[in-house]
């Protein structure tokens, strides 16, 4: 199925001629993790009142967020050809006023995502619900300073209802994160902002699913699952390339990347 969200990223990106393919790539295994065997959810009613939360705090990956809600059943797969066009539902980065299902937050600027999900998870604690919020975050996103007070405010309400998720593929649009602000280290910082923190190879669907698994093991702490992608992951060529982070492939590419991840 990762493959699959893959191929159907690829594609629509080469017709949109725009867009974000590198993350979007790197994403496909959590993304299909996440709601293929982990997440509480019903395409069918989207609006569901127990349903997990899923939040994109990086709207710019959206082609793999509309693809996994396309190939899981909440719209058409062929409604993903008409992403980034005039009336679309599909917008470059996710808008609830277009009305598509499985929505949660419209998002583009970087760093509001988490604080959202803490109001989200504290609503839940109020209303007594058993349902969760997963947030997922770019490592480059990170250096946004409102994460870290979300960060703080999860833990001080003890929020175990919350599970955030870094896509740490290193890189970001200027090149390494190392480079252009250091998050090292990454793990003893969500540590010492009171969270659990799980790593894992973020392209492992078996790392993924006892991730996963492990969240909500430490009572009355947030969870943060760090897991280590590589940008592009699928085609070789584009690997760990920080250039590939906006840039898409030609009608000739595209066929050439899906006959790749046909290969494997």
């Amino acid at each position: 199925m990762a493959t699959t969200i893959r191929k159907s990223v690829i594609s629509s990106l080469a017709r949109a001629k725009s867009g974000h393919l590198g993350g979007s790539l790197g994403l496909a295994d959590i993304f299909t993790t996440l709601y293929f065997s982990v997440l509480t959810h019903n395409p069918l009613k989207p609006k569901w009142t127990d349903r997990d939360r899923v939040i994109l705090s990086i709207g710019h990956v959206a082609p793999v967020l509309y693809a996994t809600l396309a190939h899981c059943g909440y719209f058409s797969v062929e409604e993903l050809q008409t992403l980034r066009k005039l009336g679309s539902r599909l917008q470059g980065h996710p808008g609830r006023e277009h009305g598509l299902p499985g929505l949660e937050l419209s998002a583009g600027s970087l760093g509001q995502g988490l604080s959202v999900a803490v109001g989200m998870a504290i609503a839940a604690k109020m209303d007594h619900k058993k349902h969760r919020i997963y947030s997922i975050h770019g490592d480059g996103e990170l250096q946004e300073g409102s994460i870290w007070e979300a960060a703080m405010a999860a833990s001080h309400y003890k929020l175990d209802n919350l599970i955030a998720i870094v896509d740490r593929n290193g890189l970001q649009i200027d090149g390494r994160t190392e480079e252009v602000m250091s998050l090292e280290p990454l793990a003893g910082k969500w540590q010492s902002f009171g969270w659990q923190v799980i790593e894992c190879d973020g392209n492992s669907i078996e790392q993924l699913l006892s991730a996963f698994g492990n969240t909500g093991t430490a009572q009355n702490k947030p969870t943060v699952i760090i897991a280590e992608t590589i940008m592009g992951k699928g085609i070789r060529s584009i690997e760990g390339d920080y250039r590939w982070h906006g840039k898409v492939p030609t009608t000739e590419k595209a066929v050439e990347f899906i006959e790749q991840l046909a290969k494997q």
